[in-house]
């Protein structure tokens, strides 16, 4: 399979380099690749909009004329699927990229090996399942992971809350257990914070010491006795992702 790949970069000396080290990627993982500069977010866009089969976006934040944040959320309201990686010369962009669901962060001046890591990073991404099927009262649920913001235990089932890419929330009543959940969900992505809530730490904006509050607005309890396990946990993740993608 070739993978398509888009490289938004005003500066050319950042385009050709970006353009040399996919390459190098390519030959070293035999991995086929089409690649297509382009110069503004305004050209891409122009581009992108005939075709929207890119597979990653590599996007400089900034840039004369539409900047590459602004042009991340325009691509995100028609693909939910493209990995979206942004380039930088500065740091203070991680929480904004947030909202675009961002893949990661590469700092200039660009490296291979943080190129490569990226790339396969990226495959991966790409190749692991993203939902989950789960039992409601007559009917069955394909729910994608990366959308669930929490699952609460409620009876002898949970209801999971999930979110849309506009920021709607829905609430599905589902058969499993809280338990049967947390296997099915994974420890290394949802954690419990209460005796009764699972939560999507991706998705978690804040903890405090009696809730937590969601990128999308939602909060849930967090027990007393989980609350520095929760947190520390919290702060783990986010900064392995700022170290592997601010370098």
């Amino acid at each position: 399979m070739r993978v398509k790949i888009a490289i938004v970069e005003d500066e050319q000396t950042h385009r050709k380099l970006l353009e040399q080290y996919l390459e190098a990627w390519s030959r070293q993982r035999q991995q086929s690749i089409e690649v297509l500069a382009f110069s503004s977010a305004e050209s891409f866009l122009f581009a992108w909009e005939e075709a929207k089969d890119f597979d990653i976006l590599f996007a400089d934040i900034q840039m004369d004329g539409m900047d590459g944040m602004e042009m991340a959320r325009k691509v995100r309201t028609q693909d939910e699927d493209v990995a979206i990686v942004f380039t930088t010369g500065i740091g203070d962009y991680v929480e904004t990229g947030y909202e675009v669901e961002a893949l990661h962060y590469l700092r200039k001046p660009l490296r291979e090996e943080k190129i490569a890591q990226c790339m396969d990073k990226a495959l991966q991404r790409g190749r692991r399942e993203q939902f989950v099927v789960v039992h409601g009262r007559e009917e069955l649920y394909k729910l994608p992971v990366r959308r669930i913001t929490y699952v609460e235990a409620q009876g002898h089932g949970c209801v999971v809350e999930t979110f849309s890419r506009e920021g709607e929330t829905t609430r599905t009543e589902i058969t499993e257990s809280i338990s049967e959940m947390a296997q099915l969900l994974g420890e290394e992505d949802f954690v419990k914070c209460h005796r009764s809530y699972l939560c999507r730490i991706e998705s978690v904006h804040q903890i405090g010491r009696t809730e937590i509050i969601f990128d999308n607005g939602s909060r849930i309890p967090v027990s007393r006795r989980m609350y520095v396990r929760i947190n520390q946990i919290f702060i783990d993740h986010f900064r392995r992702l700022s170290d592997s993608g601010i370098q």
